[in-house]
């Protein structure tokens, strides 16, 4: 039987699980299942028998010498028989003995390397294992099989693609192969797995017999995965209580149980991620590296069980032990690694990436204390350290093997070298990054793909400085300072300080992830200049915008390319999204920071933006103006470095996040770069994951449109909902849409009594405003129509009244720590919820609640319980916006303004399924002019007015609060000007809330119209218009 494969360096053989069987003496099942586990088993023994040559061998990055002398002539080398001791009688048909060629003349461009050995498990493996270690590269391989034979067939070459001529070499690769396939044809076939290996005393056997058996033993542990029946699942979690815990199997908590049952799950992604991972290596294919100063991955538990298809199981091997699932899943703490949208927003990203197969691996931070955590007393917000890492996570793993060095402040010295000038920069102060993985499953797939983050320890190398003096004190102090840069998100840059600690933190992660990546480029590819067929860095907003100038640096200064050549491959591997809307929250570095902390990267930018300068004075001449506009440093009393302006001039491609912001872009924030760049410019909207967002932590509702849809592919493929519209008018569809809604907000009241005491009606109509606290984001736009309608109920008639349509408002969200007008709202929730909740008149027409430290596991609760969601941000101040993405997809209603993602959701589901009211972008900027010649409406100043008059206490307070809106104050978000028509799209929305079947049909096509918005449509366009990457997807 002839079976040809492809093979690279790993030499995986991708043939078909019979084949893998027949060949390898395991089962059909087992073959590919485990194809890559059987090499990484088979490499441990081989290693120690090859090492053990290595004197002879001469092993090193060149121990096959280049050669250019003509091609040796055909080499036959066999091993005689009495050499090899007796052999395996079952197979005496076989070849007794390895038989090895050569042959020089038969290709042009490889040495063939012929094979001829008995059957065995692993020999293939194993025979792919010794060209690994001896630094020999397998081009391709053919297998055939006869009479218990194996005949190999491998075309190699050196190193440098040559073909290996030199006898010498030829010799030893002769020694290596014999030594290792004469062990595993020793062995004897394959037999049964048993326990008896555990019981044989490998002391007494000869050195032959013990590597046989260590061989075998390591095949036997390692041919199949983890298994995910009841048992196994109870066993192993049981394990992990007594082996990891370290508590009794007998009494265990909660928590512990939480913990144990995490490892446990973790021990499944790992064994995923480890095959992922090798496989990737094998196939070498161009790889996307995101990078993001925030991952807002929310638990880990629920999501890695669902995506792995064993959710049930495990419920179900819990349920037996004692345990429920859900009451384990509230015992995760948020991983505290974003702030909001931006960090969820590349979580989506890394679920949808494995998810699609694509060779991804994300970088970032592993912050100690993440952003804060929000306690509310007496109304007001306090921050607190968010000490998630307390208790350990369970889910991350730490490399304490994988370190690099980071850099900082100190000097540079200009020297001469083969007639260059050679920059060496020489640091005052290093850390050393430490690598932890968390490992990202995809759903319905084999793949696993890996969030690397970074944590900041002390440089040994300057520890021991401190040690040699003495100085222990200041030995300390070293560290505490060196862990500074990855124990807080987003440190206070409202001083030099905090300035210089953020800059810091930027540097560190790009320089960590920029060495992580490049060293495992050069663990395949010799030629620098070929990073740009295997590298793709993706910069998620401006932060990792400094790394730019960290791979020139490197590429010139460490790798010693010029700069023509440098330029050509960092221009060719960078893509950069902005998420920012106006020009005055672009992130800038004063120069006089940056030069301090980072020095060559200071001379490097000027460099960049003298070249760049110099091209743009061909084009438009002494224009001076423009040059400025454009200029990446920023002139003025203090100068800065523009960041988005270093992303765009040195990014192959830059987009918007939404369609109204990359036009926005054009026609306002990048003008001059569009003109000169139109092609760089793209929209890729984003998306959210459906799987998190919808199927997982609104089960019944996905449940419901898998029966209705008749398939749950939808989860892969989002479009399918839109066949849900076939089915709007069917009134069963209608009920059992409702019903499920309604379980999800019974659940919300109960966690809304849990946290404020307040008792809510599920028949009120669920209003939810819930996001980061800004007056952009307007949510004392909304207070002011909650008070509005406080005032309303109080001064109708109890007869009136009956004709209210019942609101419980919920809002939430984090104020920044520094920003005192947001910290006012909050206090402004609180205090008109007070009067408005306790107000008798009102009853359960009307309640307000504030939801504390809002998060991804509040959100899971809050989005499929939400019947209306507000997104009322002022036009044009709002990227994009993917909140508003999850509640649609829940069926949820849309009450916003035309800003960010709401212009593209009413496009897909409908105007007439959503309330839109307010200013348009193109209109702002006009209305603004016109505010000093504006008068607010009557019912706009009337419940200001409120406010300041102390009607809901805290007058002195309020006042700085109200001035933003009236008064001396400039109105810059608008609220006056859009009061009146808010007004009028809440009286629509209560209008069709009484009407059930409406709101149940506007609902359904709120769904059925969300397919566009799944970040697997994101990332396919990412992958395909930006990244130019492909699927490599991990066979079974």
């Amino acid at each position: 039987m002839s079976n040809p494969c492809n093979m690279n360096a790993l030499a995986s053989l991708q043939c078909s699980a019979a084949e893998y069987g027949q060949s390898w003496g395991i089962s059909h099942k087992e073959g590919h299942l485990r194809s890559l586990q059987l090499y990484a088993a088979s490499l441990s023994p081989l290693k120690s028998s090859v090492r053990s040559m290595r004197p002879p061998f001469r092993l090193s990055r060149s121990f096959i010498s280049r050669n250019t002398s003509s091609p040796q002539p055909v080499r036959a080398i066999g091993l005689q028989p009495s050499t090899l001791g007796s052999n395996d009688a079952s197979s005496s048909e076989a070849l007794p003995f390895p038989v090895i060629t050569f042959d020089n003349d038969a290709d042009k461009s490889s040495t063939i390397v012929s094979i001829s050995v008995q059957n065995r498990s692993g020999i293939l493996q194993l025979t792919a294992a010794v060209f690994k270690e001896l630094g020999v590269n397998i081009q391709k391989a053919s297998v055939d099989f006869d009479a218990g034979a194996v005949l190999q067939t491998y075309f190699v070459t050196d190193r440098e693609r040559n073909k290996i001529v030199e006898p010498e070499n030829l010799k030893n690769i002769e020694k290596a192969l014999l030594n290792a396939l004469n062990q595993i044809v020793l062995s004897g076939p394959r037999k049964e797995s048993s326990r008896s290996y555990r019981s044989q005393n490998y002391g007494v056997l000869s050195p032959a017999a013990e590597q046989k058996g260590r061989t075998d033993l390591l095949f036997k542990l390692m041919n199949q995965y983890l298994k995910n029946d009841v048992f196994s699942i109870q066993k192993s979690i049981v394990n992990h209580v007594e082996y990891t815990v370290a508590r009794s199997r007998f009494k265990f908590d909660d928590f512990e149980a939480y913990q144990a049952t995490s490892y446990s799950v973790r021990d499944r992604l790992i064994e995923s991620w480890n095959d992922t991972q090798l496989f990737f290596k094998d196939k070498d294919p161009k790889r996307i590296y995101f990078l993001s100063m925030e991952f807002l991955m929310g638990r880990s538990l629920l999501n890695s069980i669902y995506n792995l298809g064993i959710k049930d199981t495990y419920a179900e091997a819990l349920r037996q032990l004692g345990f429920d699932l859900e009451v384990l899943v509230e015992q995760e703490r948020d991983a505290a690694l974003g702030n909001g949208g931006l960090g969820r927003l590349a979580a989506c990203f890394l679920d949808s990436l494995a998810t699609l197969d694509y060779p991804a691996w994300g970088y970032g931070l592993r912050y100690e204390y993440g952003l804060f955590k929000q306690v509310i007393k007496d109304g007001f917000q306090h921050e607190r350290p968010d000490y998630w890492l307390n208790f350990g996570n369970p889910w991350e793993i730490e490399r304490v093997h994988i370190t690099y060095p980071v850099k900082f402040y100190g000097k540079v010295e200009e020297t001469m070298r083969d007639g260059r000038k050679h920059f060496e920069w020489i640091p005052s102060e290093m850390v050393e990054a430490v690598a932890y993985d968390n490992p990202i499953p995809g759903f319905d797939t084999n793949n696993t793909i890996n969030l690397r983050l970074w944590a900041a320890k002390p440089s040994s190398e300057f520890n021991i400085q401190s040690y040699d003096t003495g100085d222990y004190v200041n030995a300390i102090l070293n560290k505490q300072h060196a862990e500074t840069i990855s124990s807080v998100l987003y440190p206070d840059d409202r001083t030099y300080q905090g300035k210089e600690l953020r800059l810091k933190q930027q540097h560190f992660f790009v320089s960590a992830s920029l060495q992580d990546i490049i060293r495992r480029f050069k663990d395949r590819n010799d030629n620098i200049n070929d990073l740009v067929n295997k590298v793709a860095l993706q910069i998620n907003d401006t932060h990792p915008t400094i790394g730019v100038v960290e791979l020139m640096r490197t590429l010139i200064d460490d790798e010693g390319l010029d700069w023509k050549t440098a330029w050509g491959i960092t221009t060719k591997v960078f893509t950069f999204t902005n998420h920012s809307v106006v020009p005055e929250v672009l992130e800038k570095w004063p120069v006089e920071i940056l030069g301090n902390v980072l020095p060559r990267h200071l001379q490097i930018i000027y460099d960049i933006n003298f070249l760049f300068l110099e091209d743009l004075k061909k084009k438009y001449g002494n224009d001076y103006d423009r040059l400025a506009r454009m200029s990446i440093i920023e002139e003025g009393e203090k100068k800065s470095v523009r960041m988005a302006t270093l992303a765009l001039v040195t990014c192959q491609t830059v987009n918007g996040v939404s369609e109204i912001h990359t036009d926005l872009m054009k026609s306002m924030l990048f003008k001059d770069f569009y003109e000169l760049w139109p092609h760089k410019f793209q929209n890729k909207t984003n998306g959210v994951t459906q799987r998190r967002w919808l199927a997982f932590s609104n089960p019944g509702l996905g449940d419901i449109i898998t029966k209705w849809l008749e398939t749950d592919a939808w989860m892969k493929n989002l479009d399918l909902l839109s066949d849900l519209r076939k089915y709007v008018d069917d009134p069963h569809l209608q009920e059992e849409w409702l019903r499920v809604r309604r379980q999800n907000k019974s659940r919300l009241a109960t966690y809304i009594e849990m946290i404020s005491g307040v008792k809510v009606s599920i028949d009120a109509l669920f209003d939810v405003q819930v996001k980061r606290i800004h007056e952009y984001k307007r949510q004392f736009l909304n207070i002011l129509s909650i008070i509005h309608r406080y005032d309303c109920i109080k001064n109708i008639s109890p007869e009136e009244r009956k004709k209210v349509v019942p609101r419980v408002c919920i809002i939430g969200g984090k104020a920044a720590p520094g920003y005192e007008i947001a910290k006012k709202i909050i206090k402004l929730v609180h205090a008109v919820g007070e009067k408005l909740n306790n107000d008798p008149d009102i009853g359960h027409l009307l309640k307000l609640v504030f939801v504390p430290d809002y998060n991804v596991s509040v959100a899971e609760l809050v989005i499929p319980a939400s019947d209306l969601s507000q997104h009322i941000s002022t036009a044009g101040n709002e990227a994009s916006g993917t909140g508003s993405m999850k509640f649609a997809m829940n069926g949820c209603l849309i009450l916003g303004t035309m800003d960010g993602a709401n212009i593209e959701i009413r496009e897909e589901i409908g105007h007439e399924n959503m309330f839109i009211f307010g200013a348009r972008a193109n209109e702002v900027p006009k209305l603004r002019a016109q505010r000093k010649e504006f008068q607010p409406p009557r019912e706009f100043r009337r419940v200001v007015g409120m406010i300041r008059n102390g009607v809901f206490g805290h007058q002195e307070h309020f006042q700085a609060l109200c001035d933003t809106v009236d008064g001396q104050g400039e109105d810059l978000y608008l609220l006056g000007n859009d009061f009146l028509s808010y007004l009028e799209a809440q009286e629509a929305v209560d209008k069709a809330f009484a009407d059930r079947n409406r709101w149940a049909k506007m609902s359904i096509l709120s769904t059925a119209g969300s397919g566009k918005f799944s970040s697997d449509r994101t990332m396919k366009e990412y992958a395909e218009q930006s990244w130019d990457i492909q699927t490599c997807k991990r066979p079974l």
